[in-house]
């Protein structure tokens, strides 16, 4: 059976993580990242998949890795496409850190390193799967497909740009997406959705250059200039966006999604333990909790910098201020039409002289949850792992929206990311039992969806 073989093959498949975590492949920094896409198309074809290296006109934009088995006994079957990325976070604050970020130590059932979950640790997994069935039949019971890129973490900024040009190669009837987070008690949870962003930079100006701070008097901080603006957009007891129609094409939850909802088990104590706080925002607690995780907008200040941060005092009235915003959207909401409203919004608050620019933006994308492919995952998850958790919507973002929109095909994200495992921090970890558990839940997930 192919369980067997992996349970005997885990000592490879941790090699081969190792390996991917060993080189560094930075989006943000544009560091080692053909090279990394060179070495999971190796990686591939050691599995048996064939793959290519393709890229966009632009030659500096990262590429994808494309892989492809089709199934011999039956080339009519359908096809499962499975995404992932293989970039990953900055390894900053390097202090912090207990071994080297690159260095895919192995400990305690654990292997650390940036990557080692998000995203390398979960495509190992889905490789391997394929790898195992064609070491036991020499076959796939239905067409396989990957398509890895190496721009998730800066938004996947080309990545619609791929779909559409590479259309017909990558057309599939069902997405496994990149990642799942499996909760503190071991049950994966399957993501039917992904909420969407707005990312934007505001910039205030104030006197032409640092000025002593005594002039405070009479020079206005742009700093104090942003604050004032920050205020105007956010309820502080609610956490609601306060900008004019920020709303209004928000779709409200089914009755059924609501149902999935209230069933969705979650731990408020042990949640706020992990993070160390003692309450949510606007004191949120059960269903109110868990809808606003899956479903909910935010407006989130992601950085804010001004000024002398350093050792010591230095009375400085700084020249400039910028602060970075993510807004999470949900289905209904439209980022360019979010943007524009944000603008206004400055505008009609006196705050004109704020420049707005926006960095990144993608909608939202949600799988109903009576669509078949649900009922195949799931019956696969609770074989692989014992239990699982069905939820409306993951509450991070990816560019599922775009997969969705060209590709035409469902999406479902699940997979081995322990829920606190670190990921985009210092001493980043994939756990080895749930990397086990995963891969063999892909191989059922190929079996089931060939079925």
């Amino acid at each position: 059976m192919i369980d067997s073989l992996v349970d005997a093959g885990m000592n490879d498949l941790i090699s081969d993580l190792q390996a991917l975590i060993r080189q560094p492949s930075v989006s943000a920094k544009k560091v080692g990242l053909v090279e990394c896409a060179n070495l999971v198309a190796k990686m591939m074809q050691k599995a048996g998949i064939n793959s290519e290296v393709l890229y966009l006109d632009d030659k500096t934009v990262p590429p994808i890795v494309y892989g492809e088995v089709k199934s011999k006994a039956n080339p009519a079957a359908k096809t499962l496409l499975f995404y992932n990325h293989y970039d990953v976070q900055p390894e900053e604050p390097l202090e912090l850190w207990e071994d080297e970020p690159f260095s895919g130590t192995v400990r305690d059932n654990k292997v650390f390193g940036r990557g080692s979950a998000d995203d390398k640790g979960e495509l190992v997994t889905r490789i391997k799967a394929v790898e195992y069935f064609l070491k036991e039949t020499g076959n796939v019971p239905c067409n396989i497909k990957f398509i890895v890129e190496g721009e998730e973490e800066v938004g996947s900024v080309h990545v619609e740009q791929y779909l559409k040009k590479y259309k017909e190669k990558l057309a599939c009837d069902g997405v496994i997406w990149e990642f799942g987070y499996v909760d503190a008690k071991d049950r994966p949870i399957l993501s039917l959705g992904m909420k969407g962003l707005l990312y934007v930079e505001l910039i205030a100006t104030g006197p032409s250059r640092d000025a002593h701070s005594s002039l405070a008097v009479l020079i206005e901080n742009p700093a104090w200039r942003l604050v004032s603006a920050l205020k105007t957009m956010r309820d502080e007891k609610s956490g609601r966006v306060t900008i004019k129609d920020w709303y209004k094409e928000v779709k409200p939850f089914t009755k059924q999604e609501l149902a999935v909802i209230s069933k969705e088990p979650f731990d408020e104590g042990e949640f706020r333990s992990e993070y160390g706080i003692k309450r949510f925002v606007a004191g949120a607690r059960g269903r109110d909790a868990k809808k606003a995780l899956v479903g909910m907008p935010t407006c989130n200040i992601a950085g804010f910098d001004s000024g002398y941060i350093g050792e010591g005092a230095k009375t400085v009235l700084p020249a400039k201020a910028r602060v970075k915003i993510d807004f999470r959207l949900v289905p209904g909401m439209v980022p360019e039409k979010q943007l524009a409203r944000l603008k206004k919004h400055l505008k009609d608050h006196g705050f004109s002289d704020i420049e707005v620019n926006f960095i990144h933006g993608e909608a939202a994308a949600r799988t109903s949850i009576y669509d078949p492919f649900v009922k195949k995952v799931d019956e696969a998850a609770r074989e692989a792992f014992g239990s699982s958790i069905l939820s409306v919507s993951s509450a991070g973002t990816g560019p599922m929206y775009s997969f969705v929109k060209v590709l035409k095909a469902p999406c479902i994200s699940i997979g081995s990311t322990y829920m606190f495992a670190r990921i985009h921090s210092p001493n980043e970890f994939a756990r080895i039992d749930l990397l086990n558990k995963c891969t063999k839940c892909m191989v059922r997930i190929i079996e089931k969806f060939a079925a």
